[in-house]
């Protein structure tokens, strides 16, 4: 009886943990010419905020739990970038009690060329589970979300339809 009651308990807390994401955000890297002569654009860090609130509240919807990241605050300020830290994104998940790291990445090449990555890992075996890449051409509030929704609906989501 005891073998079967932990059974169910181990099987009860991995069947939770796998609707359990840590959303870490996502990471602008601006490698552009415009930013290095004129510094950040504060509208774009407004899009950063409204694509990480449009992925949130799509991983919500579609009936993930986000855990709550300030347990592991002091583990995740200390990396500049959680979409490459070598991992250590899927161990802040586990020790939060998360099936799952989500990370993701805008890189502005230029004001015309910009890229977004979203990446969905399993937090026990760090492989990647679903993820997508897009380019985007234009630097507007349009075209940022056109790219992120793109993800979401035709890479994360795309088997769910």
């Amino acid at each position: 009886m005891k073998e079967i009651l932990l059974v169910t308990l181990l099987w009860t807390t991995c069947a939770a943990a796998q609707d359990k994401v840590a959303f870490f955000g996502l990471t602008m890297l601006d490698t552009s010419p415009q930013t290095a002569a004129l510094g950040p654009d504060p509208a774009e860090a407004a899009r950063l905020e409204a694509l990480e609130k449009v992925v949130a509240e799509r991983f919500q919807a579609e009936g993930y739990e986000l855990v709550d990241l300030a347990p592991e605050k002091v583990a995740i300020d200390r990396v500049a970038n959680l979409a490459k830290c070598y991992g250590c994104d899927t161990r802040i998940a586990q020790r939060l009690g998360a099936g799952f790291s989500l990370v993701g990445e805008v890189q502005k090449v230029s004001n015309l060329i910009l890229t977004m990555n979203l990446q969905l890992r399993d937090a026990n075996s760090g492989d990647l589970v679903k993820g997508g890449v897009v380019d985007i051409r234009g630097n507007t509030d349009d075209s940022w979300s056109r790219g992120m929704r793109y993800i979401l609906n035709n890479r994360i989501f795309k088997d769910e339809k």
